[in-house]
């Protein structure tokens, strides 16, 4: 049997999980209703600048991963030959590889493996398919570069989970070898934008807005129908999807993309395993400094590509 895990209703959010809903919901969704996209991307730039530094004994190079600006990250657990791709969030218009600096070097621990963080080109300046033919070439190079597909991973996060799955879906179309596994964390997998989650979890959603969601669509796509596969996963042929673990909060405007997509895995009969973590943010695993349950997903994360890798 498939295994499909669902919500994890036993758990209680931590009071720290309360307090960080609380500040998001005021600092981050309520000030960003209105933002214009150059003040989003002003702001977030701010926030890298006191982003914390990966612990001491990492290693953070930057490299040409076919022709894409990335950094590789490695710690010392970090195993030869094994090897994890990252795709960053920010609706295909916003974010960094060092954003995610004290994120990343722990998922190189964790999964014992040597990180690419790819800094793919943004919407609007680059619409779809700009990301995705970035993600593909820095997988070329992977590939090129002796990583074994048995033992590499894609992760992304929120359009970077989306992203991840696009990936897979090209490489299939292509004929490149599958990754070993995806992990998918809060990701966004319809840009036609019709998950009965966007407008019900409107309101109980701390961090995400609804117009911000479909603002980052039209940037990205550009024209391009939403329901195309490799800009929305969700509509593709996944009947060669790798070993896939997708992690969601239960409040999240984006819980029924990841839902569905599991749900469409596991009728395909792939390996999919989805968590939905009571009341966490959108993609809470970058409150890693401060968040017990950040600890824990990233632990999962591990446990899970120990399996695959």
């Amino acid at each position: 049997m498939t295994p499909y895990t669902g919500t994890l209703e036993h758990r209680r959010a931590s009071l720290r999980a309360e307090l960080v809903r609380l500040a998001a919901r005021w600092l981050i969704k309520y000030r960003s209703r209105h933002a214009t996209l150059e003040q989003v991307r002003k702001r977030m730039r701010a926030l890298d600048a006191v982003t914390p530094a990966p612990r001491a004994g990492t290693r953070t190079e930057t490299i040409d991963a076919g022709a894409v600006k990335a950094h590789r990250i490695s710690t010392p657990a970090s195993r030869s030959g094994r090897h994890v791709l990252f795709l960053h969030g920010g609706g295909y218009a916003t974010g960094s590889s060092a954003a995610y600096r004290h994120f990343t070097w722990r998922i190189a621990s964790a999964a014992r493996a040597h990180v690419v963080a790819i800094d793919y080109r943004l919407a609007p300046e680059h619409p779809f398919p700009a990301a995705l033919d970035d993600a593909v070439s820095a997988y070329r190079w992977l590939l090129a570069n002796h990583a074994q597909p048995s033992h590499l991973a894609v992760i992304g996060d929120s359009a970077g989970g989306g992203l991840a799955f696009a990936l897979s879906l090209r490489a299939a179309d292509e004929g490149l070898p599958a990754p070993a596994a995806i992990v998918a964390l809060s990701p966004w997998t319809d840009l036609a934008l019709t998950g009965r989650s966007l407008r019900r979890n409107v309101k109980a959603d701390p961090l995400m807005n609804l117009g911000s969601v479909a603002m980052y669509a039209r940037y990205y796509l550009a024209g391009t129908d939403p329901r195309t596969p490799y800009a929305s996963p969700l509509y593709g042929d996944l009947r060669k999807t790798p070993p896939t673990l997708i992690q969601v909060g239960s409040d999240e405007v984006l819980r029924d993309d990841a839902v569905r997509m599991a749900d469409r895995l596991r009728a395909l009969g792939r390996h999919v395993e989805l968590e939905i973590w009571p009341r966490m943010p959108h993609v809470w695993h970058l409150f890693v400094p401060i968040l017990p349950e950040a600890h824990r997903a990233i632990a999962r994360i591990g446990a899970f590509l120990e399996t695959r890798l």
